[in-house]
């Protein structure tokens, strides 16, 4: 697809960006410069002491940390002071209920400030922090907390009730259950975290972590078999802050908002721990998704920075853009987008909508932070991924029968994209499987299992899944492509492209697409669907067939599952979908980053 770059004029910029010179920055860059950003604690370091303590004790501590957006209209404020003192009652409570370094406190709740201070507390204390996503049914929350070996819960009385009290005795790890929101009416043998919380010591001793004791544990899942516990460690603060400081440009005193729910990666990494090490305010919103809630948000919050998924941005789009024009959101200076590859349609509109591009960027759980992004006073070419971060080596690769990998050299070849392991953030094992880790690396690659290529100006494409890549006729087809050309069609809301298999062909392109408020399904439409694709891709690379559906099976996180079209389409099992979105939470969902970010 030929979409113009999208290039930036410093002069105009409000503030200068953090990262000027890509070129130049990328060379001169060493993660013993990146360390030094971080202040440390005692001998070792802690996630939660740069994120909090560190600015406290440097004076900042009257800055507000947290603004609060409740459901109901509430609003409240946390300054760095607030933060600190409450996240040490949470690790003083764990303390006096036994908790010990190492143990796994897992939540199972939604945006609240009940959930800031039990992570924060968490690392405090050295215990190791794993959320889960709240829409997540009873089965996908028992088998995570039964492989993390799950010590304390924290959660609110109403998911208790309705997803863990029913088979809570089977897990004989689990110590304690502390609730919030229980209002006098707290279960026999749980502990209601409201009333305990306040009456625990404000004043804690951060633990001396090094930097290698584990922190994090956060579960992604693959295309078959049970869910995969990635294990991270407490030196990945180096890079959460790094990228925070030139992917995100976050400046201290941004009024930054992270659309990500905390149960997936993006939301704890850069929902939380980034951007308070960067000393900004988050933005956080209890609501589901909602577009003029959205913008009334970006406008009362004067949001500078704002972090969201490609789905979110889709739904925004559906709306369209009489919605924005009631808002004054000249405060935005950057936007960005994780979760999946974002369509160049969505980058254009938002330049032409918003006056800037989204930004997007790619990382996975097992790397724990941005490895490739778009930055903000660097050319944007609608559809890349960007370029990689300064520290970060990423290249594509090619694996012969043999097993034996090489560095594809060739502009525009399409490979696996693969990364040098190094970076702080780098996950350290899937806990309890040791063989399915060092099955993700390769002569001293990490491989992503997404296919891409590279240019000539060093940004990155992403083509597809490894698994998803659809081979016809001799053609290599990546199913992004061909989905970024039907979305672009002003009648699709969404596309999912799957191969099934030909005789003559040996996989034929076949799309799936929801369409639009005020479009509806004949075959006049798919007609003009069917010639769009020819016209912008041509007769080997279009689709052979197009189905419209009024939904399409996506994961809690918003993305299309395309294996899962496939195994529908054609009567195969349908393996693990415990991350598949239900019916429950259809609009929270619209604003969650997943497994990929």
């Amino acid at each position: 697809m030929d979409v113009p770059i999208i290039h930036k004029d410093l002069k105009k910029f409000s503030l200068t960006p953090n990262l000027t010179d890509y070129h130049r920055c990328y060379q001169s860059f060493s993660w013993t410069q990146a360390r030094a950003n971080i202040k440390g604690y005692g001998k070792g370091i802690n996630i939660a002491f740069e994120a909090v303590d560190r600015h406290v004790e440097e004076g900042h501590g009257e800055q507000h940390a947290l603004i609060w957006l409740g459901k109901k209209g509430d609003r409240q404020t946390y300054t760095y002071t607030d933060l600190k003192a409450v996240s040490n009652r949470f690790a003083n409570l764990l303390v006096k209920l036994g908790v010990k370094q190492g143990d796994r406190i897992f939540s199972l709740a939604g945006r609240t400030p009940q959930l800031y201070a039990a992570i924060l507390g968490t690392l405090k204390m050295g215990g190791v922090f794993c959320p889960l996503f709240s829409a997540f049914g009873p089965e996908p929350i028992q088998s995570r907390m039964t492989i993390g070996d799950a010590s304390i819960l924290v959660s609110s009385l109403k998911l208790y009730k309705k997803k863990v009290a029913a088979w809570q005795k089977q897990l004989s790890t689990l110590k304690h259950v502390l609730l919030y929101d229980c209002e006098g009416q707290c279960p026999e043998g749980c502990i209601d975290l409201d009333s305990q919380l306040p009456q625990a010591d404000d004043q804690f001793t951060v633990c001396e972590t090094s930097e290698e004791t584990p922190a994090l544990l956060h579960f992604t899942s693959g295309t078959t078999g049970k869910p995969k516990g990635a294990v991270h460690v407490h030196n990945a603060v180096v890079h959460h802050k790094h990228s925070g400081f030139y992917a995100l440009d976050l400046h201290p005193g941004d009024r930054y908002w992270c659309t990500a729910d905390p149960g997936w990666v993006t939301g704890t990494s850069y929902g939380i721990i980034a951007p308070l090490c960067n000393r900004v305010t988050l933005i956080v919103d209890e609501a589901e998704f909602d577009p003029e809630r959205w913008y009334q948000i970006l406008e009362q919050e004067k949001v500078n920075v704002w972090y969201t998924a490609p789905t979110a941005i889709r739904m925004l789009m559906k709306v369209g853009e009489a919605l924005i024009q009631q808002y004054d959101l000249r405060a935005l200076r950057f936007l960005a987008s994780v979760g999946e590859p974002l369509n160049p349609e969505a980058v254009t509109w938002s330049q032409r909508v918003f006056g800037k591009p989204f930004h997007d960027n790619w990382w996975q759980t097992e790397t724990g932070g941005i490895m490739l992004a778009n930055f903000a006073a660097e050319p944007v070419k609608p559809g890349s991924m960007g370029r990689p971060l300064p520290g970060i080596h990423a290249a594509i690769v090619s694996i012969n029968e043999q097993g034996q990998l090489t560095e594809v050299k060739q502009h525009g070849e399409i490979g696996e994209l693969a990364l040098k392991p190094g970076w702080p953030s780098m996950f350290r094992d899937y806990l309890h499987e040791a063989e399915r880790y060092q099955k993700c690396f390769n002569a001293d690659w990490y491989l992503s299992g997404d296919l891409a290529y590279e240019d000539h100006d060093g940004y990155f494409w992403f083509v597809g899944r490894s698994k998803d890549l659809i081979k016809s006729a001799g053609h290599l087809i990546g199913p992004f492509e061909v989905e970024s050309v039907l979305v672009e069609h002003p009648a699709v809301a969404e596309a999912g492209v799957i191969g099934i298999p030909d005789e003559v062909a040996g996989e034929v392109v076949v799309a799936f697409v929801a369409l639009k408020p005020g479009f509806n399904a004949n075959d006049e439409l798919t007609t003009a669907l069917m010639a769009h694709a020819r016209k912008k891709l041509g007769s080997a690379v279009a689709p052979r067939a197009i189905h419209i559906k009024d939904n399409l099976p996506k994961t809690r996180s918003g993305k299309i599952m395309r294996r899962l079209l496939k195994a529908r389409e054609l009567g195969l099992p349908e393996g693990d979908i415990s991350t598949l979105e239900s019916d429950e939470h259809p609009q929270q969902n619209m604003q969650n980053s997943g497994d990929q970010a």
